[in-house]
């Protein structure tokens, strides 16, 4: 998905802020979180919000190098929804401030302030998910910010091997898996190789295809909904299918 910025990232990443915080103040602390099995909805919002201060911290000291939260000495404060705005305005005012090309440690590929803006949307969106799930709603997302969630997940999943080790495994022979947004016209084609995958947008041919709503591709891509439950259809290889989505989760 081409044509998002930094800015454009920012302004999306503050409404999803806000529809976090929301839902953080009306669903019971204590709910089971069926998309996160280990999580209740106090664990989930507190995760959100050490997350958004540790990206502040990192982006606040362009920090050259990975630095824990646990190493941050970050507050933890109450898990609930001042708690998760006070944490973003405070993402917010120094992402805006930054210039998105400053060079920074990011553990994806783009190792830029850009990186954070667009990492942290995507994540607030999907724990967004995680709570709407929680509470018994159904997720939404407009199909142009489901189609970039599904980009960046993409462009940062072989980066993610450290802590996915899972990951490691997504190699082969030539095999290739495409994923088609039939809502926005985006098209990524994965090629397994044997000692790497790559990902290109200009590839049609594929062994397996899995094709339908961006927002439902999201959904499956991050393992918050199951290939046979979703609205996607797959034509070709299903042993392809479920052999990457059984090791590209981000853990």
């Amino acid at each position: 998905m081409a044509g998002m910025d930094h800015l454009v990232h920012c302004d999306l990443l503050e409404d999803e802020i806000e529809r976090f915080a929301v839902l953080a103040e009306t669903a019971s602390p204590s709910s089971s979180v069926p998309s996160c099995p280990a999580w209740q909805v106090s664990d989930l919002v507190r995760h959100m919000g050490t997350i958004h201060r540790w990206a502040e911290r990192l982006v606040a000291t362009r920090s050259p190098g990975r630095v824990g939260d646990s190493d941050m000495g970050l507050e933890t404060g109450p898990a609930n929804g001042a708690w998760i705005r006070e944490g973003g305005a405070a993402l917010l005012e120094t992402l805006r401030a930054a210039d998105p090309t400053a060079a920074m440690w990011a553990w994806g590929k783009d190792q830029h302030v850009a990186f954070w803006s667009r990492r942290e949307l995507h994540e607030t969106l999907v724990h967004r998910f995680d709570l709407e799930l929680a509470t018994g709603l159904e997720p939404s997302a407009p199909a142009f910010v489901a189609a970039d969630t599904v980009a960046e997940f993409l462009d940062n999943l072989s980066a993610a091997e450290y802590f996915s080790p899972n990951v490691a495994r997504l190699r082969g022979n030539g095999e290739r898996l495409a994923f088609c947004a039939t809502d926005t016209g985006d098209t990524w084609t994965v090629t397994l190789h044997p000692d790497h995958f790559d990902i290109d947008a200009t590839v049609s041919s594929a062994s397996a295809r899995i094709a339908g709503p961006a927002l439902q591709l999201a959904l499956v891509l991050y393992r918050r909904l199951a290939l046979g439950e979703s609205r996607l259809e797959l034509d070709g290889a299903l042993g392809l299918a479920e052999f990457w989505l059984a090791n590209s989760a981000l853990e």
